[in-house]
C-alpha cells in the first residue's frame, strides 16, 4: 500500500521560542524603545534649552540675556498711608525706586509660571466673592521675563484683591485696610 500526503492548506506556523528566548527579545524592544525616547529628549533639549530640565508648570532656568529686560514702573493711588506714588524696579539684579526691590523681584519670581502671563487680569467670567478691598488702584508698565507689561490692578472684588495679594509686597501690603471697618473679616485658609 502506497501513501500519498498533501501538503496542507495552510502554512505550517513556526514553533514558539523557548522562553529565554522570548525574554530576550522582549528586552530589544524594550531597549529601542527607551533609547528612542532618550534620543527624542535630546532632539528636544536641543531645540528648546529650558524644556528637558523645566517640570510641569516650573519656568525655564532665567538666561543672562532675559535679565536685562526686567523692568517695570508701577503707580499706585489711593493706597493711603504714604503708600501712593510711582515707582520704578528691576530685577536679575535687583534696583531702583521701589521701596522693597528685593522683596517685589521676589513676589514676581513666585508667580511667573510657564506659559502664563504673570500680570494677566481677572478671565472673564470668573465667580469673584462681593467683597470691597477699598478704593486703591496700580498700573504697571515696562517689560518682565522679555514681554511688554501694561496690567491695571484695583481692590473691586474677591477676585482682583486675590490678584493684588499674590504680588505683594511689589504692590503695596492693604492687609488690615483691605476690609472697611464694621465689614466682616473674609477667613482664609490657615487662618
Amino acid at each position: 500500500m502506497v501513501q500519498v500526503s498533501f501538503p496542507s492548506s495552510r502554512p505550517s506556523l513556526p514553533s514558539r521560542p523557548s522562553r529565554p528566548l522570548r525574554h530576550a527579545a522582549s528586552l530589544r524592544v524594550a531597549s529601542r524603545l527607551l533609547l528612542g525616547a532618550v534620543a527624542s529628549a535630546a532632539a528636544l533639549a536641543a531645540l528648546f534649552p529650558g524644556a528637558a530640565v523645566a517640570g510641569a508648570g516650573a519656568p525655564p532656568p532665567v538666561r543672562d540675556e532675559d535679565r536685562s529686560g526686567d523692568h517695570l514702573v508701577v503707580t499706585v493711588r489711593d493706597a493711603g498711608d504714604g503708600r501712593n506714588g510711582t515707582y520704578e524696579l528691576y530685577c536679575h539684579p535687583e534696583g531702583g525706586s521701589h521701596p522693597d526691590a528685593r522683596g517685589a523681584c521676589g513676589a514676581l519670581d513666585r508667580n511667573a509660571r510657564w506659559g502664563r502671563d504673570t500680570f494677566a487680569s481677572v478671565p472673564d467670567g470668573s465667580v469673584c466673592t462681593l467683597q470691597y478691598g477699598g478704593p486703591a488702584t496700580a498700573h504697571v508698565t515696562g517689560s518682565w521675563a522679555g514681554r511688554r507689561v501694561d496690567a491695571t490692578y484695583s481692590r473691586a472684588n474677591g477676585c482682583e484683591i486675590e490678584r493684588w495679594n499674590r504680588l505683594v509686597p511689589f504692590l503695596p501690603d492693604l492687609g488690615s485696610r483691605a476690609v472697611p471697618a464694621g465689614w466682616p473679616r473674609a477667613v482664609t485658609a490657615g487662618s
